[in-house]
């Protein structure tokens, strides 16, 4: 079965995984899941992420992370959101790219010079399609 939206598909398995509190999250892995995965890692949050091979496809399994002692225990991730999806494109300029939570969280975007953080991309002085937002 085809899959319309990977990036959604993505999201969607992390949610669940910290919804149920899993430690690990597997997903068939591109290049643009492991840069969102990336940006995730150094934005802080999540734990880490690595590409398997598993058989003739590459698995991408990603480390959630959280925070307290076993009670206590909550999932750094408490959102996240797809902002543009195939069926409506949603792209902002440099000075139109959304603050998130006041900047507690981070809006992902795919820019001509590669996919980055919001921070990164004001920063850079390029604007692109503001692919979700997590906080």
């Amino acid at each position: 079965m085809a899959m319309n939206d990977p990036i959604s598909d993505m999201l969607t398995r992390i949610r669940n995984g910290v919804m149920a509190g899993h430690a690990l999250v597997g997903m068939p892995s591109s290049r643009l899941k492991a840069a969102i995965a990336g940006i995730l890692k150094e934005e802080g949050f999540i734990e880490d992420f690595e590409i398997v091979e598993d058989g003739p496809f590459k698995v991408l399994r990603i480390q959630l992370k959280y925070v307290g002692e076993r009670r206590e225990r909550r999932p750094v991730i408490s959102g996240l959101e797809r902002v543009s999806s195939p069926g409506r494109r949603i792209y902002a300029k440099r000075s139109e790219i959304p603050w998130v939570l006041s900047g507690l969280g981070t809006a992902i975007l795919s820019t001509p010079k590669g996919v980055m953080s919001g921070r990164r991309a004001r920063q850079m002085g390029v604007g692109g399609e503001i692919l979700c937002k997590v906080w």
